[in-house]
């Protein structure tokens, strides 16, 4: 298939403003400018929530699993995205962090930007100016006015690079975290030009990106949970300045987010892995909602509808699975090939995992963690249900038709295959078993991929059964069952041995699951 096909399959679902923009700021140039600095006002924020622990006073630093010591603020050997974590500075807020450890850090930043390619990309301008603010609001007060006037001349020329810069070319959760950034920088320098800009832009962001039911629209949990904490940054900052409209807001963006958090996590808090999605990256959901307390913030479990994601549970399973079609249509670079993918605890416990995502880097890793196979759902002749390619782009994709949505059982279709065949699934829950029905409208080969999380053991394998130490799966219809040895990622750049099985069928075929383990 010709390169430029897939190129024009997959921007033809952008918007003219990201061509546009990709453009311009491909042929223009912009730079720090000498700016006239408002006077900035103390912040006295409620606590917000410490950054994961990435820097040593040894000079080490931790990104995505990855140690290095300090190079220089360009230091691409571990990828871009090690890099951009370099520069976002969020060691600032990690705990056990000294005023003075962080002081150097600032200084040698502004001393060193001039060479500093990566620093002046908007995303981590934007990351970093809320740290800047926020490690200015801890240590206030043993801090000079000389340093604080420094540091403000820089963020202050930063972030109206930033406000020139904006991400329109990427839309998206990018151009929302553009949005918070120039919210609580126009807040703290009480410029009230820039924070009608910003204060613009970022309901106009809120209202595209989260969703009636509550979860940001590029369907990642892991983003969900990043994009939540930022917001009651928001919050938090409009509380403490008195900007009462914008507060009620916000609050309610908050609140609705709260509640898609409480329906998606599993029992024990953690959240599923669903497209781009690691741990050890965003805060953890106990934080999210201790932070919301500390706002006198109040909210309920809002039901998944507009997400995609449905969520069926007994007393002994719980499973969320995914009859979403790939979103954001023009921004699909967390997006999966996972159309009618699910995971599964039995008893609490994982029992079938999402294969996650080690990296970001454009690598054959990269194009297999996105690719159907990688998930527990369904390929027809080798072929994924959405075409994902280099790295953060999706051609063709499903289209998912809904045929069935109740508390026990959801069945939907999809086209992703073409002439190849539509692929139905019904999942179906009761108190005893979980039931997943395939088929297949054509006669081609189709492959069932099932991820066994890392601590489940396979004891036997038949064409009807399969036996391990914590279910047994009973098969219908299958051709061949085999098993295979493979490695799954929870976090960057981390891996755990696992067995996937691959059930390859004709048209129909069906697997129940049950426990066999006594109910504790």
């Amino acid at each position: 298939m010709p390169k430029y096909k897939l190129l024009l399959r997959t921007i033809v679902h952008l918007r003219l403003k990201q061509i546009v923009y990709q453009l311009k700021y491909r042929i223009t140039y912009s730079k720090l400018r000498a700016q006239k600095v408002p006077s900035s006002i103390p912040l006295r924020l409620v606590p917000f929530i410490a950054k994961w622990r990435c820097y040593d006073n040894d000079k080490t630093f931790t990104f995505l699993n990855l140690s290095s010591g300090f190079t220089f603020w360009n230091d691409t050997r571990h990828g871009m995205l090690w890099a951009y974590n370099l520069n976002y500075m969020d060691w600032l807020l990690q705990e056990g962090m000294s005023v003075k450890e962080g002081t150097k850090w600032i200084d040698r930043f502004i001393k060193e930007l001039p060479q500093n390619r990566i620093g002046l990309d908007p995303y981590p301008i934007a990351l970093r100016s809320i740290n800047w603010i926020k490690f200015i609001s801890i240590y206030r007060n043993e801090l000079t006015d000389k340093q604080i006037l420094k540091w403000n001349n820089s963020l202050y020329a930063q972030c109206r690079l930033l406000e020139r810069k904006l991400e329109h070319h990427l839309l998206g959760n990018h151009l929302l975290e553009d949005a918070y950034t120039l919210f609580i920088v126009s807040s703290y320098f009480s410029d009230k030009k820039l924070y009608g800009k910003a204060s613009r832009l970022l309901l106009d962001e809120l209202k595209e990106q989260v969703l009636p039911d509550g979860a940001h629209y590029e369907q990642s949990p892991m983003y969900h949970c990043i994009l939540l904490d930022r917001l009651l940054d928001c919050y938090n900052v409009a509380v403490c300045t008195g900007q009462d409209e914008m507060r009620e807001s916000l609050r309610q963006y908050a609140v609705r987010m709260l509640g898609h958090l409480e329906s998606i996590v599993w029992k024990d808090d953690t959240i599923p892995l669903l497209n781009d999605s690691a741990y050890g990256i965003a805060p953890i959901v106990s934080e999210l909602r201790a932070y919301a307390k500390r706002l006198e913030l109040e909210w309920k479990p809002v039901p998944m509808k507009e997400c995609g994601y449905r969520k069926l549970c007994s007393t002994r399973f719980e499973t969320i699975v995914d009859v979403g079609n790939i979103a954001a249509t023009y921004q699909p670079g967390h997006s999966h090939a996972d159309t009618f993918n699910y995971e599964l605890k039995i008893d609490g416990k994982s029992f079938i995992v999402d294969a996650g995502i080690s990296t970001y880097n454009k690598t054959e890793q990269r194009q297999y963690e996105r690719s159907t196979a990688a998930h527990n759902t369904v390929t027809v002749d080798g072929k994924d249900s959405s075409e994902v390619w280099g790295g953060f782009r999706v051609g063709n994709r499903a289209k998912v038709t809904m045929l069935e949505d109740t508390d026990n059982q959801i069945k939907a279709s999809h086209n992703g295959f073409g002439k190849k065949g539509v692929h139905t699934r019904t999942f179906r829950m009761d108190m005893k078993s979980f039931t997943i029905i395939d088929d297949v409208s054509s006669n081609n080969q189709a492959i069932s991929y099932i991820h066994l999380a890392p601590e489940i053991e396979v004891k036997s394998v038949t064409h009807e059964k399969i036996v391990t130490n914590r279910g047994i799966i009973h098969i219908r219809n299958a051709q061949s069952v085999k098993t295979m040895d493979e490695k799954i990622s929870t976090a960057y750049n981390l891996f755990h041995s696992i067995k996937t099985i691959k059930i390859l069928f004709t048209k129909e075929m069906e697997y129940m699951i049950e426990s066999n383990l006594k109910q504790q």
